[in-house]
């Protein structure tokens, strides 16, 4: 069993599945942001919260320490964070695609060249940039009342009040920063360049497929 990757695209290959993965399953953690609400922690990610308020059987509101997510995407506290989860939905897919594409490069031959593995570099940047913009996106939505509630009802765009961020956010725009500058420079020399020798034998055959046969019906 061959590869087609060089020793530095087996390495592109390994950090590509990393930041892919690290970017994806910090993506869809609830740890994006963490503050108080009623004396219980509440962390929020882009369409997911912890603890929330709950109307009992009573009709009285309680806290209930559970994980969720929002019962529909108009559901998500504002509209910047709607934006970040589709632009980081967007981008942590295109990461896992090229991670896959990587991975099976390491075991097959003939599947990424030096043209190809250029070309999933520049997608890994266009993906790392999605989930940027993203994480760039989400302090926008921290003026939305519900956020306030659990801030000390004193955070705003950019102020996060009493809150602070969460491990999942910096781990999704780290996995993100990782893709666009090391995994986009090391994709272009993680393919093998085709042999000489055998490239020309392939732009014949494919321009004269016939002109094989056609010399051996001759010799006979």
């Amino acid at each position: 069993m061959g590869s087609s990757l060089t020793l530095t695209g087996a390495f592109w290959a390994f950090l590509s599945f990393l930041t892919a993965v690290t970017s994806s399953a910090s993506y869809l953690m609830p740890y994006w942001l963490f503050g108080s609400q009623e004396g219980k922690l509440v962390s929020f990610g882009t369409f997911r919260r912890c603890t929330y308020p709950a109307e009992t059987e009573d009709r009285d509101m309680a806290m209930v320490e559970d994980c969720g997510k929002y019962t529909s995407f108009r559901a998500i506290p504002s509209l910047s964070w709607q934006i970040c989860t589709v632009v980081t939905g967007i981008g942590c897919a295109l990461l896992l695609l090229v991670a896959l594409a990587a991975v099976l490069g390491c075991c097959m031959e003939e599947i990424i060249s030096r043209m190809v593995g250029r070309f999933m570099g520049a997608t890994q940047f266009v993906g790392g940039l999605l989930i940027s913009s993203g994480c760039a996106l989400y302090p926008l939505g921290w003026n939305s009342p519900e956020i306030q509630q659990t801030c000390g009802n004193v955070s705003n765009q950019f102020q996060l009040g009493t809150c602070r961020l969460g491990w999942a956010y910096y781990c999704t725009g780290g996995g993100a920063a990782a893709a666009m500058l090391i995994c986009t420079w090391l994709s272009c020399f993680a393919g093998k360049n085709p042999k000489p020798v055998l490239l020309v034998e392939s732009i014949l055959q494919s321009a004269n497929p016939y002109g094989m046969e056609l010399e051996n019906c001759l010799k006979q």
